[in-house]
């Protein structure tokens, strides 16, 4: 399968190895990797925000960029939602609008991906370690990404998956809410990672970047044990990595 690669903003500027890390599993699995270089934000922050018209710009370019590929990839529930779940929306007076919703169909976040399309779950993948599983907002709640990326980390040689209490419970990013609302992001921020070390877990995992770079901010700052990392850089460790 040939497969274009999409990047969110937090890859490209701040986790440019979670790119790295889907390539390396995408390529394992047989699939022709491209990455469209015109690509840009796909206009998530100004659509939350409310800012439409600053966000629609950026979608209309997304559909350009994108609507001649079979499949595309992106390592983050919250931006794949963005083009499946709100470009319809966002773009219903454009001429993309079509589009747009075909478009949408062929996207997936990179765990969906393996699972409902490649039919993969086993990757050859080794990390030794406990880790514990973030299901992030928007891969659940917009997605219906639930047993993925379960069924994903529990084919990886020698890891053990810790069930998180509370797991459901939002991390407190939620895009530009930890902006406007810090006070109360960070507190939430304090809860989940309370829950993800009561699992005694090394690591925390999600599909989200954003989360995982909220939640990594809170571990930091008060110098806890746990270490936050996308589940593409676990399938993508092991043997058959290198």
């Amino acid at each position: 399968m040939k497969v274009a690669l999409f990047l969110p903003c937090f890859v490209d500027q701040l986790q440019p190895q979670v790119g790295v890390d889907t390539v390396k599993v995408l390529r394992r699995i047989g699939c022709d990797v491209v990455y469209p270089e015109d690509q840009t934000c796909c206009g998530q922050p100004g659509f939350n925000t409310g800012q439409w018209n600053a966000a629609r710009p950026c979608a209309e370019r997304f559909v350009q960029v994108f609507r001649s590929y079979e499949w595309i990839v992106c390592p983050s529930g919250s931006c794949t939602s963005m083009v499946r779940t709100h470009y319809p929306e966002l773009l219903k007076a454009s001429r993309w609008k079509d589009d747009a919703v075909a478009l949408g169909k062929r996207m997936f976040e990179l765990s969906q991906f393996l699972v409902q399309v490649a039919r993969v779950t086993d990757l050859g993948a080794e990390f030794r370690h406990t880790v514990t599983y973030h299901p992030s907002c928007h891969a659940t709640r917009e997605l219906g990404i639930y047993e993925e990326p379960i069924a994903l980390l529990n084919k990886v040689a020698g890891l053990e998956l810790r069930e998180m209490p509370n797991a459901n419970e939002c991390c407190g990013f939620g895009g530009m809410f930890a902006t406007k609302f810090g006070m109360v992001s960070a507190a939430m921020g304090d809860v989940k990672v309370g829950n993800v070390e009561a699992t005694g877990a090394e690591y925390v995992t999600a599909v989200d970047p954003s989360c995982l770079m909220h939640l990594d901010g809170v571990l930091r700052f008060k110098d806890r044990r746990p270490k936050a990392i996308h589940i593409a850089s676990i399938l993508a460790s092991g043997a058959a990595a290198r």
